[in-house]
């Protein structure tokens, strides 16, 4: 049994532990560790005994990860089970044990993380005064620091041909004006990559103890050394470095150089505009606005800047996060072909959307009680498949109860007469028979379909002949309520009314609306549809009065109460999470409710939510999944339900069996409804109850 790691690595209450096997070797550039078997012909990691915990809250519980090189996977599961931190954990380097060389890039919900071993200053560069463009280029921190490392060095080999666009270093190095300058770049380009390969070599050594341990520590002050080394020599005098030196180092620089360029070639650096532009028109960006400053634009479209970074990268890990967040169909179709399309990558996915997930799943990982179990297909065949498994073991099962009870009354009677009689013979039999039932009992076909054989079937040291019979187990329904009676208007009339409404934003060249009309009353169900961009959160904005119509009138019912869940509502609790580490989802609804409700009710309609006892009062907002995030927004906009209860994008981060659960809520809801939704499988079902 190999020893178990006890080193745990914590971040925002974040807890990863694991097998670790000392036969197993971890380094910088030949990754494998504790109990991860790393084939080389393969590529994949399998990482055993692995356990995730937030807090107190186990996550994971003692469960195996396995990821296989270029294969698409979705993960699936219900809100708040553990996907999102899970990829998060995988992504920032926080489980133990996943190869250290390997490239890894995460899209999350919110935000935007590199997983690389990749300098800081990089991974981090953005400008805000970037064009879009720009913007996805300079996402690429590998591909940046290369062209960094490439100007540097260009700068001193080519300085009597600046427009020069194929380095042809033997030209280069015959008109250097100053060869001096030459080795101090090649000088400072190397104490920077000692730097970089000592900080990794400290992550390293940190997670190593015994024998291991002493040989890694030798190589880290060896890695010191060449730092320190390095460092004197970017402070030697010029004065002081002879010719020999000197032809050495740039003999070293035009190899360097090229290496450089090597790089580049692997990251593909020369097409990577036409690519940027591939995936900002597939997302739904057109040639004007792929110029704009990045500043410029909304939150969604943000997103979809961020979904444009990770998409433009070669990276040999992608973790995508609710990737069609804020998309709308023809952009999600594009995104289906292009996930489909990265044959060289391993692709992880979390999203709700059904249709997509079956379109690009090679393999899925189904997060339920703790574990991760795997299913080679999509998620229609995988309920399929548990379906027609759970009806034929069920079957087995009723057949084998009633076979059991048939024996258990023959030995019944036969018992009771060898009694009667005094008969040994038939005491034998009874006792045979007991035997029987013990041995026959449990599965009834062996590991390929066929009739089961011990000795094949059943190996090892076990406590029956046979295998039980497992009947899958099915999740139970997902239950949502809410206060669904407005209080009385008093007198009627129209909640909303839009008449020949126009609106545009300063400086924009056309109307974002144009002579609207809009009529909602009360109890009444409206869907609206539309592509991202033309108009539908601004309509939205009109009609419950955040903004002023520039022509055309907006009137509303003098006591009606109108609330709006928007796009950015779970950004809004992120943010609130980040800036206070111990607000909870209590602490919040109640600051909110203004103390019209007691704790008692405040801890009822979250529990009706589905955040539920110490979830509700103990975990941090920040730690909550997206899900969650959704399910405290709702309790902020419902806990005194309003007339008109406006939703944007409100299934954007729901589990399609939670989805399911807030229509037939809804159905209930007494107020009016006011529904923008993607949805795929029915945008009409929010809205109308269908």
């Amino acid at each position: 049994m190999p020893p178990k790691d006890n080193r745990k690595k914590s971040s925002e209450g974040i807890v990863v532990t694991a097998q670790q096997s000392r036969f197993h070797v971890d380094a910088v550039d030949a990754p494998a560790t504790k109990e991860v078997f790393y084939d080389i012909q393969s590529h994949f990691f399998h990482l055993i005994d692995l356990t995730l915990s937030v807090g107190s809250r186990d996550l994971l519980s003692h469960t195996n990860l396995t990821l296989r090189e270029n294969r698409h996977y979705v993960l699936v599961g219900r809100n708040g089970t553990g996907k999102s931190t899970l990829i998060r954990a995988l992504a920032e380097g926080r489980i133990p044990g996943v190869p250290w060389s390997l490239n890894m890039l995460l899209l999350g919900q919110t935000d935007f993380v590199n997983g690389s071993n990749l300098d800081e200053g990089l991974a981090a560069l953005r400008f805000e005064d970037s064009t879009v463009l720009e913007y996805v280029m300079q996402s690429d921190s590998r591909r940046q620091r290369a062209l960094a490392e490439a100007k540097r060095t260009c700068s001193e080999l080519l300085m009597d041909h600046p427009s020069t666009t194929r380095l042809d270093l033997s030209e280069a190095l015959e008109n250097t004006k100053d060869p001096l300058a030459v080795i101090g770049a090649i000088r400072k380009l190397k104490h920077e990559r000692h730097t970089r390969a000592f900080d990794e070599m400290t992550r390293i050594a940190a997670r190593r103890s015994g024998a291991r341990g002493v040989k890694v520590r030798k190589d880290l002050l060896a890695a010191e050394e060449r730092v320190a080394a390095s460092a004197a020599l970017l402070q030697q005098p010029r004065s002081e470095i002879d010719a020999t030196t000197m032809q050495e180092e740039m003999r070293e620089a035009v190899d360097t150089l090229a290496d450089i360029q090597a790089s580049l070639e692997a990251l593909d650096s020369a097409s990577a505009e036409a690519r940027a532009h591939t995936v900002l028109y597939g997302l739904g960006f057109s040639p004007e606005t792929i110029s704009r400053p990045y500043s410029m634009f909304s939150g969604g479209w943000r997103t979809r800047c961020s979904l444009a970074s990770a998409l433009f990268q070669k990276v040999d890990i992608l973790l995508l996060d609710e990737c069609t967040n804020f998309l709308d169909l023809p952009a999600i179709v594009w995104l289906q072909g292009f996930v489909q399309s990265l044959t060289e990558t391993t692709v992880v996915v979390i999203t709700h959307d059904r249709d997509f997930a079956d379109a690009v799943a090679d393999e899925l990982i189904v997060l339920r009680d703790h574990k991760l179990e795997y299913f080679k297909g999509n998620l229609s065949l995988y309920e399929a498949d548990r379906h027609a498994k759970t009806k034929y073991l069920t079957r087995m099962q009723a057949a084998l109860d009633k076979k059991t009870k048939h024996m258990e009354s023959s030995i019944a009677s036969a018992l009771s007469a060898a009694k009667r009689t005094g008969d040994d013979k038939k005491l034998k039999q009874v006792a045979s028979r007991r035997k029987k039932i013990e041995e026959r009992s449990g599965l009834e076909v062996g590991l390929k379909g066929g009739r089961f054989k011990l000795n094949r079937d059943l190996a090892g040291w076990h406590l029956a002949n046979r295998a039980e019979i497992e009947i899958p187990t099915i999740d139970p329904l997902v239950k949502i309520s809410i206060p669904s009676e407005p209080p009385d208007l008093r007198f009627p009339g129209a909640l909303v009314s839009l008449e020949k409404v126009s609106f545009w934003y300063p400086g924009a060249k056309t109307m974002t609306i144009a002579d609207a009309n809009l009529v909602i009353h009360p109890g009444e169900r409206v869907g609206l549809a539309g592509l991202n961009g033309s108009g539908k959160s601004t309509l939205v904005r009109l009609a419950t009065g955040e903004l002023k119509p520039k022509k055309g009138n907006v009137t509303h019912h003098t006591r009606a109460r109108i609330q709006r869940f928007s796009q950015h509502s779970v950004e809004e609790l992120e943010e609130k999470g980040k800036a206070d580490e111990e607000l909870t989802a209590l602490k919040e609804l109640m600051i909110v409710s203004a103390g019209e409700l007691s704790e008692q009710e405040a801890r009822a309609l979250l529990g009706g939510l589905g955040l539920p006892g110490k979830i509700a009062s103990d975990v941090p907002i920040a730690a909550l999944s997206g899900g969650q995030k959704v399910r405290l927004a709702l309790a902020k906009l419902i806990y005194s339900p309003p007339h008109l209860l406006v939703l944007d994008e409100v299934t954007t981060h729901l589990d399609a069996d939670t989805v399911l659960a807030l229509v037939e809520t809804l159905q209930e809801y007494q107020g009016a409804l006011l529904v923008i939704t993607h949805d795929r499988c029915d945008p009409s079902r929010l809205a109308l109850g269908r």
